[in-house]
């Protein structure tokens, strides 16, 4: 037997002599957890809602011009998070070590390098082991491994960085109308799912005793610093989205990743912007948040998280400066005649910033200005459909991974 396969027994063996210890079987715990649910009239209306759902998000991106882009499961770089997850894990494959997914975001960026596209898009596959509660709560967004829609938009702004320094109305104004251009695109593949849904599954939403409003656009809009100032920092989503009866709305000017754009983040004098001191109005970055609607009651539950996106980082000095201060790597990358001399000290982070690096022949960057985001497709089903019938995130899949949920997921 493959020492792998050695090892999964016995872990698993272990884990059966745990719970027979507890009272409980094998053929009890499977049931419960797995055939019970595989079998049951509430995940099969999720699993047609769920087809309608992505089904009319691959149409709208085609029909808005974006190309389908082939899933990246595994590579060097991987998306490093703002927030805690237990580690990211490895492949070692052909001599090297390789990381799996957390999402496709830097993917997303080369593959706009060619400024003819205008985005692409993927249901990506991701990979976060993502912390238990500590407390043992069920917080029901979760999953360990998960599908997320990933977008991406060529801006061909082409604003350098003389411009990034000394012209900073004309670039505020530019960003601006890119956010409101990101919110309204977003919007229409929101409205767009809700209609698919709605039209085709009608009853399979009455079975789970929801319903879906198409949202008229714009979407309501706060900010976070908003929010915050009002409720305080924890729960200002859900207080916020007590303050209007749309199913969907956003947050925008969420201090988060190094690539979600801050400006002005350098100044032509070498000085920074205190993060601390960044208004939510110079971060441009969002999130679509979504609640459920009781079918009888008409009550809405508290808000979650659906989508986040931004408008990109786009110079070479800026994303340098943000991986730096984000504590990403500790140095930046030194380059001199066509390498990388530092390369042992970057992780896999070398050859992306050598390509942020790169001029075409005219002298102008090869890395794309752009705006995107990413749906999670679990996060979303959860988000709109829970009630009565489905209770945690675990209820909208076959197999999914809830680190609250499962000491050993089984399938």
């Amino acid at each position: 037997m493959e020492e792998n396969s050695k090892i999964i027994g016995e872990s698993l063996f272990r884990f059966q002599s745990a719970i027979n210890e507890s009272g409980t079987t094998m053929d009890e715990f499977i049931r419960q957890n797995y055939a019970g649910k595989w079998i049951s009239d509430e995940l099969y209306c999720v699993m047609a809602i769920r087809t309608a759902f992505v089904q009319a998000m691959n149409s709208y991106l085609a029909d808005e011009g974006l190309f389908n882009l082939e899933k990246v499961m595994m590579s060097i770089i991987t998306d490093p998070l703002a927030h805690d997850i237990e580690h990211t894990p490895s492949i070692a494959y052909k001599g090297h070590t390789y990381l799996t997914t957390h999402s496709m975001i830097y993917s997303k960026f080369m593959a706009c390098s060619n400024r003819s596209i205008k985005g692409v898009y993927v249901d990506s596959p991701n990979i976060r082991l993502e912390i238990e509660s500590p407390t043992n709560e069920q917080r029901g967004r979760y999953l360990a491994d998960f599908s997320q829609m990933d977008i991406e938009l060529n801006r061909n702004r082409g604003v350098d960085l003389d411009t990034y320094y000394n012209k900073p109305d004309q670039v505020l104004d530019i960003l601006r109308a890119d956010m409101d251009r990101a919110k309204n695109f977003f919007e229409r593949l929101i409205v767009k799912a809700c209609e698919a849904i709605n039209a085709k599954c009608a009853d399979h939403l009455k079975q789970l005793g929801v319903v879906i409003e198409v949202p008229k656009t714009p979407f309501p809009s706060f900010t976070k610093d908003a929010g915050v100032a009002k409720y305080g920092a924890k729960g200002h989503e859900e207080k916020l989205g007590e303050e209007t009866d749309s199913q969907f709305f956003w947050i925008t000017g969420l201090m988060r990743e190094n690539y979600d754009l801050v400006y002005p983040y350098l100044n032509a004098d070498g000085s920074k912007a205190a993060m601390s001191d960044v208004p939510s109005e110079n971060i441009f970055n969002y999130d679509i948040l979504a609640k459920s609607i009781d079918a009888q009651s008409g009550k809405q539950s508290p808000a979650k998280e659906i989508l986040s996106g931004a408008i990109r980082e786009w110079l070479f000095e800026p994303i340098v400066d943000r991986i730096i201060d984000n504590k990403v790597l500790p140095v930046r990358p030194v380059i001199n005649n066509g390498n990388i001399e530092n390369l042992d000290e970057l992780g896999g982070y070398g050859p992306f910033l050598y390509f942020v690096s790169m001029q075409d022949e005219q002298g102008k960057p090869l890395f794309p200005d752009t705006f995107g985001g990413g749906i999670g497709i679990e996060r979303t089903l959860y988000s709109i459909l829970r009630g009565g019938k489905i209770n945690k995130i675990d209820d909208v899949t076959f197999f999914g991974k809830n680190p609250d949920s499962h000491p050993v997921y089984l399938y």
